[in-house]
């Protein structure tokens, strides 16, 4: 099985340094120089040559998903298109409505990162969503995921957006308004605030797009931030 990745950011460069140990892997990227890539264990290669793989993965900002699809469709031909969105609804509304019936769709969010994943991916989480894709082929991909240590987590796009919510996009929320309010270690602290900072290296190498896309994307982010407002404001009313 060959594999290829649209996009070499810091999770596509991840993914070529994890998926290059056990298959070939193909990369096309607009910044990244060929070797770059074949530091990570890639090979630089063109657009149309990485889509013609038996397993395709853009691996681009949730904002250009759609424009990305779109130019891609027509390389695409019998082969596995898989997403990496932390969103889910979306792109596979996306790649229903413009990927052919012949191509294969799974949807995917890989419960880690460049951060949390630098030295090891085992005990981490990963999402599958099968949208269009034979079982055989499925269970490959699961064995596969299983066998590097990664816990799968089966489940519909909507289930996963309604939970995400109030889980990486609360912990964002929060990091967020803790970098704004200019949270910073101290000399005298709890161990409850050091837990808290923690939040912040969450947050802190991800790019403000990753943000803004989590909550514009995922319909259930802004109740989710109305409701934890609306909590905040109740217990500040009890102090007064």
């Amino acid at each position: 099985m060959e594999i290829g990745i649209i996009g070499f950011g810091r999770f596509g460069q991840l993914m070529v340094e994890y998926l290059s140990q056990d298959y070939p892997v193909y990369v096309s990227s607009r910044t990244a120089t060929p070797s770059d890539i074949e530091n990570a264990g890639g090979v630089e290669s063109s657009l149309e040559k990485v889509c013609s793989r038996d397993v395709v993965i853009p691996s681009v900002p949730i904002s250009t998903f759609e424009s990305v699809i779109t130019q891609i469709r027509d390389y695409l031909d019998n082969n596995l298109l898989v997403d990496v969105c932390s969103v889910k609804e979306y792109p596979v509304e996306v790649m229903q409505r413009l990927i052919p019936g012949n191509v294969q769709i799974l949807a995917t969010h890989p419960m880690f990162g460049p951060d949390s994943a630098s030295d090891s991916v085992e005990g981490k989480k990963i999402v599958l969503c099968p949208v269009r894709i034979d079982d055989p082929f499925f269970t490959r991909i699961t064995e596969y995921l299983e066998h590097r240590g990664l816990v799968v987590i089966e489940t519909t796009p909507e289930k996963h957006d309604e939970q995400i919510a109030k889980t990486q996009v609360l912990t964002h929320f929060i990091g967020r308004a803790l970098s704004n309010f200019g949270a910073r270690e101290f000399e005298i602290d709890t161990e409850g605030y050091k837990r808290l900072l923690r939040i912040l290296e969450v947050v802190e190498n991800d790019p403000m797009q990753l943000f803004r896309d989590l909550n514009r994307f995922n319909r259930y982010a802004k109740p989710m931030r109305e409701e934890f407002l609306t909590a905040l404001e109740e217990i500040d009313e009890e102090l007064q």
